[in-house]
């Protein structure tokens, strides 16, 4: 709830809160709720893997560590650390780098690619952010740009996959071309039913593997926590944060599902896979400060 009440304060308020109290709530409420979880038992950075680490990047220069998130800003993200590790003037336009160079597999330093022992050097010296978004609107962003459309191989497997055990699609390279060229795509129902299928392959696609699996906030402490919801703002005292001020981070798009929209996309999805689908995504809900949909029970 502490999201709500942060929004609340800046629309009733003749003065925004200061950011840093935004931070120290949004700082405190992540705390608390990894304190509760840690009394069933914890984990320690020992115990990730490269695949745990590889959304963690960083620029030695600047000594900054940046946890992406797949549909939460991530692209611009990334084009902001593309330009810090190329040392590109910071006058150009960060939408002047092209989306697939920064998605390219070397494109970025990553925590993988080094010892434990500077792992830890780094966790504990260099300023780290991450940006979050409400679970549920980032499924549906995840949804919308990645089982809607056809065209990356990897995805495209996904895509087979729902239509085959949900869709009543019969998989074979006749029925895989004819849905290119006809356009069918799963529901976003038959999606809900591929992610709370016990027989679905875990850990999930990071385009939607909850937000905490790819990031570790309860082991990794960060030095600020942005929201998708307050992006430009929180954008703006992120760069002063890291004395990067000269840079320009790109506008955001406008959000194409609203909070008011996304009880209208869960119509369709049974009381059951409602409650099976939060149960995925709760931990990003309670770590992050975000309320449960309105009426999605």
């Amino acid at each position: 709830m502490v999201m709500l009440q942060i929004m609340k304060k800046r629309k009733t308020s003749k003065t925004v809160e200061p950011i840093h109290q935004v931070q120290k709530l949004r700082q405190q409420h992540l705390r608390k709720m990894c304190d509760t979880i840690k009394k069933d038992g914890s984990y320690s950075l020992d115990d990730l893997g490269d695949e745990d680490l590889a959304n963690l990047i960083y620029d030695d220069k600047h000594r900054i560590i940046y946890c992406y998130i797949p549909k939460v800003a991530c692209t611009n993200w990334k084009r902001l650390m593309y330009a810090l590790r190329y040392g590109l003037s910071v006058h150009q336009d960060l939408m002047s780098i092209e989306h697939e160079e920064v998605h390219k597999f070397d494109a970025l330093h990553c925590l993988t690619n080094i010892s434990k022992r500077e792992i830890s050097s780094k966790l504990k010296h260099y300023k780290k952010f991450l940006f979050v978004r409400d679970p549920f609107v980032r499924l549906i962003s995840a949804f919308r740009d990645k089982i809607l459309k056809y065209g990356d191989p990897f995805l495209d497997h996904h895509i087979f996959l729902i239509l085959n055990h949900y869709g009543n699609l019969s998989y074979t390279v006749e029925t895989k071309e004819h849905a290119i060229a006809s356009g069918v795509s799963p529901t976003f129902h038959n999606f809900i039913q591929y992610l709370t299928d016990p027989k679905t392959t875990k850990p999930f696609d990071e385009h939607w593997r909850p937000m905490y699996q790819l990031c570790h906030p309860c082991l990794i402490q960060y030095d600020f926590i942005g929201h998708q919801e307050t992006l430009q703002e929180d954008a703006e005292q992120l760069l002063k944060l890291l004395k990067l001020e000269k840079l320009k981070f790109p506008p955001a798009y406008e959000n194409m599902t609203t909070q008011n929209s996304v009880f209208n996309w869960f119509k369709p999805v049974p009381r059951e896979e409602r409650i099976k689908l939060y149960q995925l995504y709760e931990m990003d809900f309670k770590l992050f400060g975000y309320p449960k949909p309105v009426g999605f029970f």
